[in-house]
């Protein structure tokens, strides 16, 4: 089943990349006034615009400072999110899989050189991939999330057998520990090890060496979205918040099956990078950033510092979490809707921890009349691109519809520019050349209205 703007708007687990640009600036002290009031505004501002709808936690020295959750768990009921509410993680469950890793290498269960083949011989070039690199992202072995397929089985239950013939199917993509490229396969296959070499399903593993040790009660590896187990749906805005098709977790298992919510990951933070979940040593291993990747772990800069951690995404699921050793900071973001650069409200919590200002945001600033919306309308080919976009206007807003996918609103940002933040959709007409240039997350394409 493809999910709304297949071919524009896919979030599945593979990383966001929420806060690898964060901007480099001269940075103050460590303060220790929070200003909670400030951060409650910022949040109320995104509820009221319908921009998030989400939890954050953020703790220092192993003590919660702060909390907040915004939006709906369940739009339909519209039953509130809570603290408690529980998120689908995504790519973050990685950096637990990591640790599951180190727990069976300390067990003397597994080493970082072992080769693929002595479980998953039919991989290609299994005999030269190790567990280090398969933590790495090292292993060249392809990513299946990448392929349009994915999206015609993502809803449907998978057996362990079938997902490694998709992944041995997929093949290669470069030398293995040539270079880093991210694949959600590779942490798939570690689940299969780390089940084959402890002999307990993955979900028990982290249970009894993460969730139960730590205490984190909202942590487990997902089903069925269970609403009345306080687990959130997820959701993309368009025109109103609508629900998101749902991944079954047979198939991310490891990669990005895990539920949690900001405060329990806050805890598992604070224990991983404190040294209560595994020996100092193996948590340096795991920070050691070759390519822009450790092992299940990114870095991520603020300012001046760095705080290390990973980012996920899995259906309209997003989130962060890192650690900055500069005052002990842990913090994560879990969002189940999001409708701006998640980014920024990253920026936000952090500039409040560490006392940097920012802005509160303004919405709507820019207004066009319905009748300026009028020099836009019209169908837009492009010679390369598969699909036409028609530009319309329905009550007094410019939308947007790509050949057979559901419409989309367009909110003017500048002259003659207009986006939709959801999918990362950047659009700047020329109304006296009649051409649209189409941004999204990096790709440009040139359009002419016909």
């Amino acid at each position: 089943m493809k999910s709304p703007l297949s071919l524009f708007y896919k979030l599945q687990f593979k990383t966001l990349w929420i806060v690898a640009v964060l901007l480099l600036f001269t940075s103050s002290l460590w303060s220790q006034e929070f200003d909670t009031v400030k951060l409650d505004q910022y949040f109320d501002l995104l509820e009221e615009n319908n921009k998030f709808m989400g939890s954050v936690a953020v703790s220092q020295a192993g003590e919660l400072i702060y909390t907040r959750s915004v939006g709906y768990c369940d739009v339909t009921s519209e039953s509130k999110a809570t603290v408690a509410s529980r998120y689908r993680i995504g790519s973050i469950t990685k950096t637990f899989t990591a640790v599951l890793v180190f727990k069976a290498i300390s067990a003397g269960k597994l080493s970082l050189d072992q080769t693929l083949d002595q479980f998953f011989p039919e991989v290609p070039k299994s005999e030269n991939i190790t567990i280090k690199q398969l933590l790495g992202n090292r292993s060249g072995i392809h990513n299946f999330t990448d392929d349009p397929a994915y999206a015609t089985y993502m809803t449907q239950p998978k057996s362990a057998s079938e997902m490694v013939e998709i992944i041995v199917k997929a093949g290669s993509d470069f030398e293995p520990d040539s270079k880093f490229q991210y694949s959600n396969s590779n942490f798939v296959l570690l689940t299969y090890i780390l089940e084959k070499s402890m002999g307990k399903p993955y979900r028990d593993l982290l249970e009894e060496f993460i969730a139960k040790p730590l205490g984190l009660t909202d942590t487990y590896v997902g089903e069925k979205i269970g609403t009345k187990a306080n687990e959130c749906k997820s959701y993309m805005y368009l025109d109103k918040w609508q629900e998101h098709p749902e991944t079954d977790m047979s198939i991310p298992v490891g990669a990005g099956a895990i539920v949690s919510n900001p405060t329990d990951i806050v805890k598992f933070s604070d224990a991983l990078f404190g040294g209560k979940l595994l020996d100092l040593e193996y948590v340096e291993a795991m920070k050691k950033i070759t390519d822009g990747y450790g092992l299940g772990l990114f870095s991520f800069p603020f300012h001046e510092r760095t705080s290390y951690g990973h980012t996920g995404g899995i259906d309209g699921f997003s989130s962060l979490f890192g650690h900055f050793d500069d005052g002990n900071v842990s913090f994560a973001l879990t969002s189940n809707g999001n409708n701006m650069n998640t980014n920024d409200i990253a920026i936000a919590v952090l500039s409040t921890v560490y006392n940097e200002p920012f802005e509160l945001p303004k919405f709507n600033t820019y207004e066009v009349s319905p009748e300026q919306l009028e020099v836009y309308v019209g169908n837009y080919t492009a010679p390369d691109f598969p699909l036409d976009i028609s530009i319309f206007i329905e009550d007094g807003v410019l939308k947007g519809r790509a050949t057979g996918q559901p419409a989309f609103t367009l909110d003017p940002v500048d002259e003659h520019q207009f986006e939709f933040v959801s999918a990362g959709i950047e659009m700047t007409f020329d109304p006296e050349e009649n051409t649209l240039l189409f941004k999204q997350r990096g790709a440009r394409v040139n359009f002419t209205k016909e």
